[in-house]
């Protein structure tokens, strides 16, 4: 569904020159579910601005289903953003209209694109645990309900691909839980593709696959160790994302890889470092003495 190859994003004004994104690597698997990590400024919301179409990669290659971002015309990007994919914000206020009421806000996309259905709106919101406050404005709804119209709001046009940016960041526990469970119900039973990006490692936890970002590269991944087992079952209740997935690292088409920091320092290891190969495993030291 997704294949990013040494993406690049270069932000530049006057005389500043941001390198967003530095050579990312990525795919993701059509009917997935999984989440992107890192800290504030490691390039995750970049990349998921140009996943959704919000922005224009520098350099690199970025697919998306049938569509090649880094060539897409303006008037193909409108047609990709109506059809092929879904956008969440943790911000309500970028989600929804304020004046129109929970199913008004739905239909919206639906009359944009020409493709207006009441009946399928409705039961968008019925997904989402709504059926009863379909007719309520957005003052009269918690920002958890709020957030839910926006999930049913990204699926109007039925893209096959939904993108959220930190969904869960502004509500409650409870509710979190609840939002992950409508995406993981709609992941399963509608097949869509859905990327988050979270800080939340609990949220993290609860999806299959977990891919880190570090200063705008990928560094790396966090498989499930079973990815069949019910993450409500005995026995998750409680559990961290390193007690549920098993950490590798990721390499590119170049066989660079980025090394956790806290490997670095612990080794001493700064500028330069020791590698040996033994017939079996690769050896990383801190650098011998040239004494």
């Amino acid at each position: 569904m997704i294949s990013c190859e040494e993406l690049v994003k270069i932000y530049k004004t006057d005389d500043i020159e941001v390198v967003a994104l530095k050579g990312l690597n990525i795919s993701v698997e059509s009917g997935e579910m999984m989440a992107i990590i890192g800290n504030s400024g490691s390039g995750k919301s970049t990349l998921l601005n140009i996943l959704g179409g919000l922005d224009r990669p520098s350099a690199g290659q970025v697919q998306v289903g049938e569509w090649n971002l880094l060539k897409i015309t303006d008037e193909e990007l409108v047609k990709y953003k109506r059809n092929t994919v879904g956008f969440i914000w943790q911000n309500n206020a970028r989600n929804l209209v304020p004046y129109l009421t929970a199913v008004e806000n739905v239909e919206m996309p639906m009359m944009l694109s020409g493709q207006y259905d009441r009946a399928y709106a409705k039961q968008l919101l019925e997904w989402v645990g709504l059926k009863e406050r379909m007719g309520n404005k957005l003052q009269q709804l918690s920002g958890g309900e709020q957030q839910r119209v926006a999930i049913a709001i990204s699926l109007a046009n039925r893209p096959s691909l939904l993108l959220a940016d930190e969904p869960t960041g502004s509500v409650d526990t409870k509710t979190s839980d609840m939002i992950m469970d409508i995406f993981r119900r709609l992941n399963r039973e509608l097949g869509v593709t859905i990327v988050i990006v979270t800080h939340d490692m609990t949220l993290a936890s609860k999806v299959d696959r977990v891919v880190a970002i570090r200063d705008g590269m990928t560094s790396t991944e966090f498989i499930k160790r079973n990815p069949n087992l019910d993450e409500t079952g005995p026995g998750m209740a409680g559990s961290t994302m390193h007690d549920a997935h098993e950490e590798y690292v990721v390499l590119d088409r170049a066989g660079r890889l980025q090394i956790p920091k806290a490997y670095l320092q612990a080794l001493k290891i700064d500028s330069k470092a020791s590698m040996e190969f033994d017939g079996e495993k690769i050896i990383i030291r801190s650098p011998k003495s040239l004494a």
